[in-house]
């Protein structure tokens, strides 16, 4: 399965229940059959055209009420961050490790690369962080930067968190120890995941990748909107609900009054910057003038 979807399966699928997840189970062995009986499907989740975001977006819309939450979750998830042409044997992949969690009441996670281990982690934190609020990311951050801190100075903690031979239940049992009580809850489950499923040597490593994994991931669920005017509640509405369009996730908006922008808008969500503001297209038309870039008048052709 790819990492990212791994990561964030594992995060999902181990906190249900039996009955929810023969419910989940049931939900991906009909999918997979949906998607390789139905040929318009199939074209939809594997057409390259289609943006991962706007792919996700049409299959949200068609699974909508007719499976379970976490079933479109996870099937939504897989169409976002998949190749294109990878999508059907994903929700392959998510059925039968369900099928396999069903049958084992657990989950394995094989060794992989430093690269895939970690974005095996950063699936599972993308799980953890649509159910946080905003305003806790800050702190999240300071839990882990402070966590890989003790770690690197303390010689013989970072010792048996980067002992590949010693026991799964030793390293986590010694994190537990350590942090419950300390920091949030998500900081903690997080860590005991880079245990989990991260590679040992790459422990502190791993828990940096964390910290600005998570600021990024901030940048994009807040949304800095500049504007000239008070924007009312249903203009508010609608800003979120096609920022969440646009990123594939829940968006937050910072309002800030700014009369010098004469009217429109100003909006800063992570490195997407879209000025529609009055001031802003005064600024192109001038740029455009002052370079020759214009047309001339009728008089100007008679002439």
């Amino acid at each position: 399965m790819q990492p990212k979807l791994e990561g964030f399966a594992a995060a999902l699928l181990g906190s249900l229940d039996g009955a929810v997840l023969a419910t989940v189970a049931r939900d991906f062995a009909s999918l997979e059959q949906t998607i390789l009986s139905n040929p318009d499907l199939h074209g939809m989740l594997t057409d390259t055209s289609i943006a991962p975001v706007a792919r996700g977006r049409v299959f949200q819309d068609l699974l909508d009420g007719k499976v379970h939450a976490v079933t479109s979750q996870l099937a939504v998830y897989a169409a976002r961050v998949v190749p294109a042409q990878d999508v059907p044997h994903a929700i392959a992949d998510l059925a039968s490790s369900i099928h396999l969690i069903q049958e084992t009441g657990s989950q394995e996670f094989a060794s992989l690369g430093l690269l895939a281990a970690r974005e095996r982690i950063s699936g599972y934190a993308d799980a953890l962080l649509d159910q946080v609020d905003t305003s806790n990311f800050t702190q999240v951050e300071e839990d882990l930067f402070r966590w890989a801190h003790i770690v690197r100075n303390n010689q013989e903690l970072r010792r048996l968190l980067s002992d590949r031979d010693a026991p799964l239940d030793q390293r986590l049992a010694i994190t537990q120890q350590l942090l419950e009580g300390k920091v949030l809850d998500i900081a903690l489950t997080l860590i005991r995941f880079v245990v989990i499923g991260g590679r040992p040597r790459d422990v502190t490593g791993s828990i940096d990748y964390l910290v600005d994994y998570i600021a990024r991931a901030r940048d994009w669920r807040v949304a800095r909107i500049h504007t000239a005017r008070p924007l009312d509640e249903q203009s508010r509405s609608q800003l979120v609900s096609s920022l969440a369009a646009v990123t594939g996730t829940s968006v937050e908006l910072q309002v800030a009054r700014d009369p010098s922008l004469l009217g429109g808008l100003l909006i800063e969500v992570g490195d997407l910057r879209l000025d529609a503001t009055t001031r802003g297209r005064l600024g192109v038309l001038r740029e455009s003038v002052a370079a020759g870039h214009y047309a001339p008048s009728p008089s100007d052709r008679n002439e």
